[in-house]
């Protein structure tokens, strides 16, 4: 049973009683915000009357988007139109009663509507602005427009990624958007920090993350081996291995699972033999140490591997698809999903990859209906009527 557990029900979460405002779209921003959403903040998402891109994405059920729940459960939903004065005015008095400000929007696109962080620190000095973009906020190139893809080529990872792909010389498509789970992360943690330093100092500050310095961050033995020359083994060190029926991902990182490995395998004489007795040894010949795991792999099948090594405490895996990584007990037992709900009805999120023993860390329930929140908080700033909440989305969710 986890520690957690055993106070269930009577958890306090970690941010409750802060407010963020978010303006974030598509993924880094609300993957920020759904992480201080699960731990307690008051989150309020800002949206056009047309909602948030993501709301049309698949899958769509009654026209409700999951991937958008998956972002955004919890999260309160209020319309504003940032061009026009009154919304400009019901921002800067939601920024005097919030903690957090977040948005990834072009550098240049605040400013320019006088909701930036020097306006609105005049509000709130303790406001924590936090600016996510694709390059950062300065430098010549900061506003050229970017999304995940184009930072996941331009930061060199995708043809760092293509180097250990043998034989192929066309950069991978992209599906899986990296720079944006991992920036919206760090902007978290950039978040957290400087609401510890506010704790000292008393006044917010900006923060400013950089997609493009977020994916070389992702690339630390490239980052190095291209200021020092470092001669890549002449098989691709962490791959398929072959078994009777599919493919093993074996990981030897230490001597200890090395060693591990050569006794699964029944070659304990390769531990002293000197093309495989010392690290740098096994790099230069590591096509042929992987060349003889591969004869005993491909005599068994993918369980049979997978057993063995186990057994013998050598970290390995099948490659499995997401539903079959979702369909894993372990993620059953940690409680790894939760269901929430909304206007399409239910389906489950991934909560955050964190437990904590003194704090409930799991999302809200529900997902909020686009405005369904803006009347009550132009009331609250007494900024009552204004944009209008879209007709036929005025009822909570139950």
């Amino acid at each position: 049973m986890q520690l957690a557990d055993k106070h269930e029900g009577t958890l306090t979460k970690v941010m409750a009683g802060l407010r963020v405002l978010d303006f974030s779209t598509t993924i880094a921003g609300p993957h920020c915000t759904r992480m201080l959403a699960d731990i307690g903040a008051e989150v309020i998402k800002i949206e056009t009357d047309g909602g948030e891109t993501m709301r049309t994405r698949p899958p769509l059920r009654n026209g409700c988007s999951t991937a958008f729940g998956q972002l955004n459960v919890g999260k309160k939903s209020a319309v504003l139109d940032l061009k026009s004065e009154d919304g400009k005015e019901a921002v800067r008095r939601l920024a005097a009663t919030s903690d957090i400000l977040v948005e990834n929007f072009r550098p240049g696109v605040m400013r320019r509507l006088g909701l930036d962080y020097d306006s609105l620190r005049q509000v709130n000095p303790r406001l924590i602005y936090c600016s996510i973009s694709g390059y950062g906020q300065t430098g010549p190139s900061a506003e050229l427009p970017a999304y995940a893809p184009v930072i996941h080529a331009a930061s060199g990872y995708d043809m760092a990624h293509l180097a250990y792909q043998p034989g192929r010389n066309r950069p991978d498509y992209c599906g899986i958007y990296h720079a944006d789970v991992v920036t919206g992360t760090y902007a978290f943690g950039a978040i957290a920090s400087a609401l510890y330093q506010r704790t000292v100092t008393g006044i917010g500050q900006h923060i400013d993350v950089s997609m493009l310095e977020t994916m070389l961050s992702l690339t630390l033995t490239e980052l190095q081996s291209s200021q020092f020359a470092v001669p890549p083994p002449p098989r691709p060190m962490f791959g398929p291995t072959e078994t009777a029926s599919g493919y093993v991902m074996i990981t030897i990182a230490s001597e200890k699972t090395f060693q591990a490995l050569m006794g699964v395998i029944g070659r304990p004489d390769w531990v002293s033999d000197p093309r495989f007795a010392t690290y740098a040894a096994r790099r230069e010949n590591w096509a042929e140490l992987m060349d003889g795991v591969e004869i005993w792999s491909r005599q068994l099948s993918t369980d049979e591997c997978l057993g063995l090594l186990g057994a013998a405490g050598v970290p390995a895996s099948a490659y499995r698809s997401v539903s079959e990584a979702l369909a894993d007990p372990q993620l059953a037992h940690r409680r790894a999903l939760s269901e929430v709900r909304d206007e399409g009805g239910s389906f489950q999120v991934l909560n955050l990859p964190f437990r904590m023993s003194g704090a409930d860390t799991t999302p809200a329930g529900t997902v909020s209906v686009l405005g369904q929140h803006t009347a009550a908080l132009r009331e609250e700033i007494g900024l009552a009527g204004g944009v209008s909440i879209p007709p036929g989305k005025t009822a909570a969710i139950s």
